[in-house]
């Protein structure tokens, strides 16, 4: 099955008039309030620089529904559509970390280039783009895929190109990539997201089923790849197909 490209999120088919009016923007969600969430952040132990400057420049709460939004910049998981959540900021932040390791130059090369699975309402995708040169980003649920179409949308943001498709495939079409990062647990890791590494690249994702761990694998040669398992998980399953 082929997968489908939607080109730059900022691209920009909204007018200048649509800009981030759509959801409130209630007084919690200020840049102090950012700031705050941060700070729990480094407390937990996250501590790249561009990572934290990522997660206090994304506005969380765009991201969510209304009715949560007074608990945007809480650390925890909120539902979302289609029976889906965003992870917890801890986790986003932890992850993009693990993947992004903080000897890489902040400039950022130009092949610098990350694949997301599982875009969800697309607030990592928004995360991973202040740390890479560019963002991919693949959900199999097209409702999911529209959401993150428009919470994306009035950000403008020009380094993430959306898919919708099936993410236990990847993307080979724009393969390989510096880093991936899978948002759903699967019981093993598809082998096609592996093949879809550079060589000195990182994937970090969730496995297992009733018990979950994070797991971080580095390839190391044109058949390699070193594996380490990390922090105990909770994610929604990773399924194959489209829906």
């Amino acid at each position: 099955m082929s997968t489908r490209f939607f080109g730059r999120t900022a691209a920009a088919k909204s007018t200048a008039g649509s800009a981030a009016t759509s959801k409130p923007q209630p007084g919690m969600a200020s840049e102090r309030t950012r700031q705050r969430m941060v700070e729990r952040l480094q407390q937990l132990g996250v501590t790249h620089p561009i990572v934290l400057q990522a997660m206090r420049a994304v506005p969380r709460h765009l991201f969510v529904d209304e009715g949560f939004a007074s608990r945007a910049y809480e650390d925890t998981a909120l539902p979302i559509a289609q029976g889906q959540t965003i992870s917890q900021p801890y986790v986003v932040a932890r992850m993009i970390e693990l993947v992004k390791p903080a000897g890489i130059d902040a400039a950022r090369a130009p092949a610098d280039k990350v694949l997301e699975i599982g875009t969800g309402c697309g607030y990592q995708a928004a995360v991973l783009s202040k740390v890479f040169a560019e963002v991919y980003s693949i959900e199999r649920i097209r409702g999911l895929h529209e959401v993150a179409r428009n919470n994306l949308r009035p950000l403008r943001i020009p380094n993430i190109r959306l898919a919708f498709g099936d993410g236990m495939l990847g993307l080979p079409q724009v393969a390989p990539f510096d880093a991936i990062i899978v948002a759903a647990a699967g019981l093993e890791l598809p082998q096609a997201l592996l093949d879809q590494l550079c060589v000195g690249g990182r994937l970090i994702a969730p496995v297992g089923d009733a018990e979950q761990y994070l797991l971080l694998v580095e390839r190391t040669g044109p058949a390699q790849w070193q594996q380490k398992r990390l922090d105990a998980v909770r994610f929604v399953p990773l399924l194959a197909g489209t829906s």
